[in-house]
C-alpha cells in the first residue's frame, strides 16, 4: 500500500487514494504509532464522490473515525491538486459532516494555502464539568464535530495530558469530545492547545481553532466578521467567525513523505 505523509501546522495524516479497506482500524493503530509504525495522528482516505469533487474519510490513531478535521481537509486540498486528479482551485469535498469548500492559494503550480468554508458553528451556553473535586466551566461548540472550549489565563500551565483524556472520556460526553484550552491575548489573538478525541494531544486542530475561535466570539472577547490569529503548538491558523455563525479557516498544507507498507 503506497501512502503519502502530509502536515498541517504539524497534525499529521497519513493519506491514501482509494477505498477503505475492512480493516482500517487496526490498520490506522499500527502505521500511526510513532514507534513501530509510520507515526501519525491517524490516516485520511480520498476518493471519488457522486455529490462533491472528491471524499475523505479521517481514522484517529486509536482506530476511530472522525467526522471532520480542519488540518486534515487543507491536506486533502494539496494532495489532489498537486497529484494532478484536478486542475480546479475551488473544490467541494465531501466528509461526515457535510460537503465543504475549498479555495486553493496556488504557487509555482503548487497548493501553499487553503481556505475552508466549515460551514455554520453551533455554540451553546457555558456549562459546569467537577472534576477531582473542582469545577470547570467550557463551551460546548459544534463544528460538525463536538468541541469543549475552556478560556484558562495561561495555557501552557495546563496539564494538558492529564486533564485531556478525563475531559474526553467524562459521562457528559457519551461519544467522547475535543478539548480546548484557549488563552485569550487579545481582541484577534487566541492562544490554544488542545486534545484531540481518538488522538490525543496534536499540534495542531483546525475544527478546535473554529471552535475556540466562536466560543470567543460568544463570549464578546473577539469581534464577529475580523479574522482571528489562533496559535497552536504547530503554527498559527487564520479564523474568521462571521456574525451568522458561518466560519472560514485559512492555513497552510505540507508533504512531508511518500511511503509504503505491507
Amino acid at each position: 500500500m503506497h501512502f503519502t505523509k502530509m502536515q498541517g501546522l504539524g497534525n499529521d495524516y497519513l493519506y491514501v487514494y482509494g477505498e477503505v479497506p475492512e480493516n482500517i482500524a487496526a490498520l490506522s493503530q499500527k502505521l500511526s504509532d510513532r514507534h513501530f509504525g509510520a507515526g501519525a495522528d491517524g490516516m485520511i482516505y480520498i476518493s471519488p464522490s457522486g455529490i462533491a469533487d472528491f471524499k475523505m474519510r479521517i481514522f484517529n490513531a486509536d482506530g476511530s473515525e472522525a467526522m471532520m478535521c480542519g488540518n486534515g481537509i487543507r491536506c486533502v486540498g494539496k494532495y489532489v491538486y498537486d497529484k494532478g486528479y484536478t486542475d480546479k482551485k475551488n473544490l467541494k469535498i465531501d466528509t461526515l459532516s457535510g460537503v465543504k469548500l475549498l479555495r486553493l492559494q496556488v504557487s509555482g503550480g503548487k497548493v501553499k494555502n487553503v481556505s475552508v468554508s466549515m460551514g455554520k458553528t453551533e455554540t451553546h451556553p457555558e456549562q459546569t464539568l467537577t472534576i477531582n473535586g473542582k469545577s470547570i466551566t467550557y463551551i460546548p461548540v459544534s463544528v460538525g464535530n463536538p468541541h469543549a472550549v475552556i478560556f484558562v489565563e495561561n495555557v501552557e500551565a495546563v496539564p494538558l495530558e492529564s486533564l485531556g483524556p478525563i475531559i474526553e472520556h467524562h459521562p457528559d460526553f457519551p461519544g467522547g469530545v475535543n478539548v480546548e484550552f484557549v488563552e485569550v491575548r487579545s481582541e484577534t489573538e487566541l492562544r490554544m492547545r488542545v486534545w484531540e478525541r481518538g488522538s490525543g494531544v496534536t499540534m495542531a486542530c483546525g475544527t478546535g481553532s473554529c471552535a475556540s475561535a466562536a466560543a470567543a466570539v460568544q463570549k464578546k472577547y473577539c469581534r464577529p466578521g475580523k479574522p482571528l490569529s489562533v496559535e497552536l503548538d504547530g503554527g498559527t491558523l487564520e479564523i474568521t467567525v462571521e456574525s451568522d455563525g458561518f466560519v472560514t479557516m485559512t492555513g497552510p498544507a505540507e508533504f512531508v513523505y511518500e511511503g509504503e507498507t505491507i
